[in-house]
C-alpha cells in the first residue's frame, strides 16, 4: 500500500512559498507505483486525487486488504512553517520497534542519502496512525523539509521526485527479494487456463465510464472499457 500522505485540501500542509505538500507526496507514489509494475507485485494507493481520505480509511483499507507492506511518503516542515534551517531526510516506525520496519526503514533511509546527499537525520520512532493503526510492517519516509529555501527547491523537481521514488522502490525490491515480471508472460501462461472478469458499472455517457476508470487505477485496480452497441 502506497501512501502519499495528506491530501489537496489538507489545511497548513504547504511550504512558505506555496507549494501543497500534498503534490510532492503523490508524485513520488506515483514514480513509485510505475517502479514496482516492473516486478511480481500487487500495488495498492491509499490516498485519493479527487477527496482527502481520512487516516482511519486509509489505514483500514490496507488491513482489509492483507498487504505486507505500508509505505507512507511526506515531505517535512519545522514547528514554525515559515523559513528554517532544518533539513535533510529521516524514515519512522512505531514506537514498538517492530525489527523487519527497522530493517526496511533502515535500507530506505541509507537509499535515499547516498541517492540525494542530503542530511542524515536517521531511523526514528513515532506514533503516527499509519505506523500504530496497521497490521502489516510500516514506514513513514519524510524525504527533506519544504521549510528550507534549499530543499523546496529539490522537492519542486521532478528530477528530485523520481530519485526519492527509486531509492525507495530499490530497497523494497532488495528487502522483499521482489522478482521481475516476465517479459512475454502470454508465452507461459496455461492454454486452458479460464479467466474470471469483474465488471463495475455500465454507463450510457462515456465520460461517466472515463472518470470511473480514472478513479479505479489510482486505486492500483486495472481497467477496460468496453463498448456494448445495443440494438433497440
Amino acid at each position: 500500500m502506497i501512501d502519499a500522505g495528506h491530501g489537496y485540501k489538507t489545511p497548513g500542509k504547504s511550504s512558505p512559498d506555496g507549494m501543497k505538500e500534498y503534490e510532492f507526496n503523490r508524485s513520488v507514489a506515483e514514480y513509485l507505483k510505475d517502479l514496482l509494475t516492473n516486478y511480481q507485485v500487487n500495488t495498492f494507493f491509499a490516498h485519493s486525487d479527487i477527496v482527502d481520505v481520512p487516516l482511519q480509511e486509509r489505514t483500514n483499507r490496507a488491513n482489509s486488504l492483507h498487504v505486507d507492506l505500508y509505505v507512507s511518503i511526506h515531505a517535512n516542515a519545522a514547528v514554525n512553517r515559515g523559513w528554517h534551517k532544518a533539513e535533510g531526510i529521516e524514515t519512522y516506525i512505531h514506537t514498538s520497534g517492530p525489527k523487519e520496519a527497522l530493517s526496511l526503514a533502515t535500507k530506505i533511509q541509507n537509499k535515499l542519502i547516498a541517492t540525494t546527499g542530503l542530511q542524515n537525520r536517521g531511523v526514528k520512532t513515532a506514533d503516527f496512525h499509519v505506523l500504530s493503526a496497521t497490521e502489516m510492517t510500516a514506514v513513514l519516509v519524510e524525504c527533506g523539509f519544504m521549510t528550507n529555501e534549499k530543499e523546496i527547491k529539490l522537492l519542486k523537481s521532478d528530477h528530485y521526485r523520481k530519485k526519492c521514488a527509486q531509492a525507495i522502490a530499490e530497497s523494497i525490491i532488495s528487502h522483499y527479494s521482489l522478482k521481475k515480471k516476465l517479459s512475454n508472460p502470454a508465452k507461459q501462461s496455461d492454454p486452458e487456463k479460464i479467466l474470471y472478469k469483474v465488471q463495475l458499472g455500465a454507463f450510457s455517457d462515456k465520460q461517466n465510464a472515463a472518470n470511473l476508470a480514472t478513479q479505479l487505477k489510482r486505486l492500483g485496480f486495472e481497467t477496460t472499457i468496453i463498448t456494448d452497441k445495443q440494438e433497440c
